[in-house]
């Protein structure tokens, strides 16, 4: 009965996780310069976050988020901090000789707690997503679907979200392309930088719909 609902739901957010965003941006960034271990955290960082929009959205609080101006802004404005932060600090990196002792150097210094929380913020303090699942769970799912199944949809979004990012990661983070990444040296980490700046930037400026 709620297959097809269950269907188009799958389908929307594989069509918004697949887009490169904030949070593939972080998660290839984590995955080149300190490893896939890192990488993997921080994609399960961003499929937790997913529970935190599935969980206001059940409640109701993500209409009231969306209808404040100063509730939106300010979970904007965090969250551009946030990912300029980040940005700026990548922006700063000094040139490095690039080996695989110094790879594996590196993939050491990313605790699993940094690089889940890296992950976890991003995706949730990225009003972006508070307004896809807003929609979500107000348009695209009928009302009148039992909440037992509603959070069953959440499950799998969290769920779908982590593993698609985890693949990322184990892309990212393989030897032959870290070498690749490493051979480039800081550059490479400026340029994420100014990718998270300019998202960053760009957020700064969402308006609520």
């Amino acid at each position: 009965m709620y297959l097809t609902e269950f269907l188009t739901v799958a389908l929307i957010h594989l069509l918004a996780v697949a887009s490169p965003g904030p949070d593939f941006a972080v998660v290839v960034r984590e995955s080149v310069t300190h490893g896939r271990r890192a990488g993997t955290w921080t994609a399960l960082g961003v499929g937790t976050a997913i529970f935190l929009h599935v969980g206001y959205s059940l409640l109701g609080i993500g209409l009231i988020v969306s209808q404040s101006i100063v509730l939106f802004n300010a979970l904007k404005w965090a969250a551009a901090a946030y990912l300029l932060y980040i940005g700026f600090k990548a922006l700063r990196a000094q040139p490095a000789k690039p080996s695989d002792e110094n790879l594996h150097k590196e993939a050491g210094e990313r605790t699993a707690r940094g690089a889940f929380t890296s992950g976890f913020v991003t995706n949730g303090l990225n009003p972006k997503a508070t307004l896809f699942f807003l929609s979500l769970f107000t348009v695209v799912i009928n009302p009148h679907t039992p909440l037992a199944i509603q959070a069953g949809y959440g499950v799998y979004l969290a769920v779908a979200t982590a593993a698609w990012f985890c693949l990322v990661a184990m892309l990212f983070s393989q030897q032959r392309v870290r070498a690749g990444f490493a051979r480039m040296g800081h550059w490479f980490d400026r340029t994420m930088g100014a990718v998270l700046v300019a998202i960053g930037v760009k957020l700064a400026f969402t308006e609520a719909h």
